[in-house]
């Protein structure tokens, strides 16, 4: 799978050139932390993963995120000190093709215990993300530059499929840890039935909104639309920096028209010009989704988490989808 906007340095180059981003500031915090504890030293390439190891390894684990707090995880550059730390971690939990510098670092360092979320949850293609082509482009230079068949990387927004990664998190630390192999498995089942209870408050509260349209800036809610029986429409495609094409603005509109659509969603850490200025011109609302691709400082000093976050995204859903 594929990123179209994974912009990760070569290793190579980023070592020899030693260059010190801000990544490579928690990265020294990650190493100070893990000489410090006593317990297993987990990596997680960004939050979700983050959430979960911490969920199953509780006091057991020392969790370090490679991505900085409110960073675009997607564009994520890994210092020296932070490749190096992806050879020495107990486990590294992360998915690949999402961040290519991340990918780079496994493969140069081989950590010995690893999971990949793209093993332990089935990663699709949603149809939605191939209708939009760029203005000029040939569908062949689309696809071409959509990806691997354009899949899906956001599986955490739908809860089971998270949960399921869970599970394989578990099943790893025991390997890593096998003294503590029930306190891991019983993390996992508390995640789980957590992660049940936040699947079963979308499907209540989303209920009457079942073929409700779901006009997003760009297609990251495939699996929550999948999940809830919502019909995504991304004003833009999988990549949420590429400008959509005059046409395309024109299809939102008669969609919004048609379908008496009355509220269109931008999403936290990408500029919602294009989506407000569309709004504003068609004469609706616009609200905010949150895709869960890191979780910001403040929202973590809150106290807020995963589960907090998509229950407010629930929340907009139900006030901005049209539902019977």
């Amino acid at each position: 799978m594929t990123s179209t906007r994974a912009a990760g340095a070569g290793l190579t180059s980023l070592v020899l050139a030693g260059t010190a981003t801000l990544a490579g500031c928690s990265a020294q915090g990650m190493s100070s932390a893990a000489e410090e504890s006593d317990g297993v030293t987990v990596l997680a390439s960004f939050y979700p993963l983050q959430y979960v190891a911490q969920q199953i390894g509780g006091d057991l684990v020392t969790v370090e995120n490679l991505t900085p707090p409110a960073a675009e995880p997607h564009d994520l550059e890994l210092s020296p000190v932070q490749v190096r730390e992806v050879g020495t971690a107990d486990l590294v939990v992360y998915l690949s093709g999402f961040q290519n510098a991340v990918d780079e670092a496994i493969e140069a360092r081989a950590p010995e215990h690893v999971v990949d979320a793209a093993d332990a949850t089935e990663l699709v293609v949603h149809p939605e993300m191939m209708e939009e082509g760029h203005e000029g482009e040939t569908e062949e230079e689309h696809a071409e530059e959509e990806g691997d068949g354009a899949t899906d990387p956001h599986f955490w927004l739908d809860p089971s499929r998270l949960a399921t990664v869970g599970q394989a998190v578990a099943d790893e630390l025991a390997a890593t840890d096998p003294e503590h192999a029930d306190e891991y498995a019983a993390g996992a089942l508390r995640l789980g039935q957590r992660l049940d209870e936040l699947d079963q408050e979308f499907a209540d509260g989303l209920a009457a909104c079942q073929g409700a349209a779901l006009v997003t800036s760009h297609t990251a809610f495939g699996y929550l639309a999948d999940r809830y029986a919502l019909e995504q429409v991304g004003i833009s495609g999988l990549d949420p920096e590429a400008e959509p094409s005059p046409a395309r603005l024109r299809e939102i509109g008669d969609l919004v028209k048609e379908r008496g659509v009355k509220t269109l969603y931008s999403e936290t850490l990408v500029s919602p010009k294009v989506t407000d200025t569309l709004a504003s011109d068609l004469g609706i609302d616009t609200a905010v989704l949150d895709p869960l691709e890191g979780l910001s400082e403040d929202a973590t000093a809150a106290g807020e988490d995963y589960v907090s976050v998509m229950q407010g995204n629930l929340a907009e859903l139900e006030e901005g989808l049209v539902c019977a």
